[in-house]
């Protein structure tokens, strides 16, 4: 890999400047019309909406928000589900030039509170009665809101709850008062349409943060339809129209990764399906999508699952099943022709179950957000499951690189999308510049001024390297990386996804400023402990808080961090760990909504666990299970 340098990277020639989101709609009515272009689940199943039902539906609720005392620039908070009227509420902001603001359902009543009151919200939206009785005691305290509009309910009972000066309308009612502004003045759409400009702000979303208070990222039309634009045009061979993709969302709107994938499909007037992470398995076998994005934990779970089936597998079947998962394992050794020839008689006895599992005919399956495994990038691209991998932030709208179909290289990003720069600074740090980037932090200038450099670059916080052919590869967070006592630093990531990939681990924490060598919190994953111990034949009446303590399984925790300090400098390998049987979740506040590790409260809440680990006075791992 090429050492970091101070040159600019650049992919692709094709501009996509110029744009306003609700632009892709009205293109997408033309030139894409689609009479399943949303489909959302119901009481008697999948429910679509056409195209221009959608538009219609966005422009009435875009005037009837606008005629209940909104003005262009407001914000509008979104506390809502992740389906088709989170889009519709969203479009009709944006087509009325105002500011939504969406605020993840995990977040605290604190983190809300914050959020509201910091973006001076003078609306909330909200999906339904119980998402409403979660935040009314918030809303009451917040000044500067003065219209809650409820999706699904009758708003007429909970009237009553709200503060004076806060007005409670139906959307039906938002809708129902657009369509008379619209039939009284046909031009009223129109004439919002000619005051939108593509540098107009957007959205403002908070980052879910990993430390301190979150960020509000300010992101313009052209921020987000330009990225969109630009992915599409990445993804080689992507069929556009009711006769094209159909893309299955089950990521939060909230996240810009979701909500950028909900853009460029709404721009090909591709089917969009909505599911939710409970449902995804079972929605993956109805849908049968040929699009999915993703984030890494998703794919571990498939592939812990897969792991876990394959060795449980009896028979002849078994045995078929475990050679199958072998050579899609393997990395090297033998002839490229036996392997090739192999792995064909293997597709249709092993690996097709596979590809089945995720319904059957998908093209692209796209993973963003953070980090995944080499080993189950290689391993689902062998069985036909090629895994493009990409990366980006909030604040680039968000995708600065990725890898394209026939273009991919497992263990990297990818390249550059169009009218995306990148370079590295002369500490490693990635830094890109182009119409992705965010107009900064909404009401801070301080915070703004640090990640905003000259002539446009703006500073990730990532640290990477560079190929000489524009290929991008993460090797940590810059804010991650730690000192030891000896004076060398430890880069916690490539050894954090090493031991993650096992599906015996649900997460992994490196740790160590300050002492002579690493070590790791590593948290089980309950399930394939259970399976683990049946296998073992560990008694069923122990405890199942005792399996853990089990020398077998301790040995299996030894061997995966064996495997992972393979390779690396021998002063970053990690020395002891600790097993932690305890659950880490965005509940608890040890992951972020975004399903990052808040890595300061992992060490704060385990600060007894880490001090043992360093009280003995020897070098060899110490094993100790918690729970």
């Amino acid at each position: 890999m090429k050492q970091p340098d101070n040159i600019a990277k650049s992919v692709g020639k094709a501009s996509f400047l110029g744009r306003t989101l609700p632009s892709l709609l009205y293109h997408a009515a033309v030139e894409h019309p689609n009479p399943v272009a949303f489909v959302q689940r119901s009481d008697d199943g999948w429910t679509p909406y056409s195209t221009d039902e959608f538009r219609e539906a966005a422009e009435e609720t875009a005037l009837g928000l606008c005629a209940s005392g909104l003005n262009a620039g407001d914000r509008v908070a979104l506390y809502m589900d992740s389906d088709v009227y989170f889009c519709l509420v969203d479009m009709g902001c944006l087509m009325a030039g105002l500011v939504d603001v969406p605020i993840y359902l995990t977040h605290t009543p604190e983190s809300i509170s914050y959020v509201l009151e910091h973006a001076d919200a003078q609306a909330v939206v909200v999906s339904d009665r119980g998402r409403l009785n979660d935040i009314l005691p918030v809303l009451n305290s917040c000044a500067s809101v003065h219209l809650v509009v409820l999706v699904e309910d009758d708003p007429s009972s909970a009237r009553a709850e709200l503060r004076d000066g806060i007005d409670l309308k139906s959307l039906r009612e938002i809708r129902s008062i657009g369509k008379n502004m619209n039939e009284l003045n046909p031009t009223a759409v129109r004439e919002l349409s000619d005051h939108l400009a593509p540098n107009d702000l957007a959205t403002i979303i908070y980052t879910s943060g990993t430390t301190g208070r979150p960020k509000g990222v300010m992101l313009t039309h052209e921020n987000i339809s330009s990225n969109a634009l630009a992915c599409h045009y990445a993804l080689s061979g992507y069929l556009s129209g009711v006769d094209g993709e159909i893309v299955l969302s089950f990521l939060p709107l909230t996240h810009v990764f979701a909500r950028t994938n909900y853009y460029l499909a709404l721009s090909q007037g591709s089917s969009l399906y909505f599911t939710t992470p409970d449902n995804l398995v079972e929605d993956m076998q109805d849908i049968r999508p040929t699009m999915l994005i993703t984030v890494p934990r998703v794919l571990e779970k498939v592939y812990a699952r897969i792991l876990e089936n394959t060795h449980a597998a009896g028979g002849i079947k078994g045995r078929i099943a475990r050679w199958g998962l072998s050579l899609a394992q393997q990395t090297g050794g033998g002839s490229d022709t036996l392997n090739s020839i192999q792995r064909r008689i293997a597709d249709p006895l092993v690996f097709k179950r596979w590809r089945e599992a995720f319904g059957g005919r998908l093209r692209f399956l796209i993973s963003g957000g953070a980090a995944l495994s080499r080993e189950i990038a290689d391993v689902f691209g062998r069985a036909g499951l090629p895994v493009l991998q990409g990366y980006g932030l909030t604040e680039t709208s968000p995708v600065i690189t990725f890898n394209r179909p026939g273009e991919n290289r497992p263990g990297t990003v990818g390249r550059a999308v169009s009218g995306v720069e990148i370079r590295l600074g002369e500490d490693g740090e990635i830094l890109t510049r182009g119409s992705h980037v965010m107009a900064g932090y909404f009401q801070d200038e301080e915070q703004t001024h640090r990640v905003m450099l000259p002539d446009g670059w703006f500073a990730t916080g990532d640290v990477g390297e560079l190929s000489d052919d524009g290929y991008l590869t993460i090797t940590d967070r810059k804010k991650d990386l730690f000192k030891l006592s000896t004076g060398k630093y430890v880069t916690p990531q490539p050894l954090e996804n090493k031991m993650a990939a096992s599906p015996l681990i649900e997460q992994a924490v490196v740790v160590g400023h300050g002492h002579k060598f690493a070590s790791a919190l590593l948290f089980p994953e309950p399930g394939a402990i259970k399976s683990l111990a049946r296998s073992l034949k560990i008694v069923e009446e122990t405890p199942d808080s005792l399996w853990i303590t089990d020398d077998r399984i301790i040995t299996r925790f030894r061997n995966i961090v064996e495997r992972a300090n393979q390779g690396m400098p021998h002063w970053s390998t990690v020395k002891r760990f600790v097993i932690i049987q305890e659950e880490v979740s965005i509940e608890n506040g040890l992951l972020t909504p975004t399903m990052k590790i808040r890595r300061s409260e992992v060490c704060k809440r385990y600060s007894e666990q880490i001090e043992k680990l360093y009280s003995a006075d020897h070098d060899s791992i110490v094993v100790e299970s918690s729970g």
